[in-house]
């Protein structure tokens, strides 16, 4: 790695954290069949799952609510998905969406380079932190649960904290707590508008997951320093 930084920043979700998308549609499958008993056409209903949960995540409003209650989520998505197939069926949608919230929160797991990332990031001498959304109980339950609290100097917990990203007091308070100045630091995440808009305006090196591979949206007003596939390409 070309001139480390003094300090870097991750996200949890979806960087260092597996929100197990690979396993979507399996745990789909296996809420349906667990709670429909052959109610509805499973198959039909597969194709809208990615388009359906990405266009939730993507309504502030949503995001927001769901942030902090994602069994909310979890029934709300389903009925997103019903209303494709024109179901309409409020009580299966909530069974399925338990159902579903259980498996999704089982089946989450670090990214395979998540740990060895940490370690070599510590071994360098960087400052790091750890800024998150969602609620207070939720998120630093997953903190402890894949006990990665000693890997980071700071944690910053949108529940804790009283506010979350892109709120740009989330990430002053990180460089605070790091003694680091803006431009000597790295903000690693995959949500653009999240993670990377305000630490971009705030004079940060910005690092954008691009799991699928997919590049930035067209015409998207944000723009990256870097892209990466994975936190195993960090450095």
């Amino acid at each position: 790695m070309i001139d480390p930084p003094d300090a870097i920043f991750f996200d949890l979700d979806g960087t260092l954290l597996d929100p197990s998308n690979a396993t979507l549609e399996s745990d789909w499958r296996a809420a349906c069949e667990a709670c429909c008993d052959g109610a509805f056409d499973i198959d039909a209903t597969v194709p809208h799952l990615h388009p359906v949960r990405t266009g939730l995540w993507t309504d502030t409003q949503w995001a927001r609510r769901s942030r902090f209650d994602l069994a909310w989520a979890s029934a709300s998505f389903v009925r997103a998905v019903f209303a494709k197939v024109d179901l309409t069926d409020d009580a299966l949608a909530d069974r399925i969406g338990a159902e579903y919230f259980v498996r999704r929160e089982a089946a989450a797991a670090l990214y395979p380079a998540a740990t060895a990332t940490l370690e070599r990031v510590r071994a360098m001498g960087i400052a790091t932190a750890l800024i998150t959304n969602g609620a207070a109980a939720m998120q630093r339950g997953k903190v402890e649960r894949f006990a990665l609290a000693s890997y980071f100097d700071c944690i910053v917990i949108e529940g804790e904290f009283g506010c979350g990203k892109p709120d740009e007091r989330v990430f002053r308070h990180a460089l605070s707590s790091t003694g680091c100045e803006p431009e000597r630091a790295w903000m690693v995440g995959d949500f653009l508008e999240a993670d990377i808009e305000t630490p971009h305006r705030l004079g940060m090196q910005t690092v954008w997951i691009d799991e699928d591979g997919a590049g930035l949206p067209a015409g998207s007003l944000v723009q990256p320093h870097r892209i990466v596939r994975s936190i195993a390409d960090l450095l």
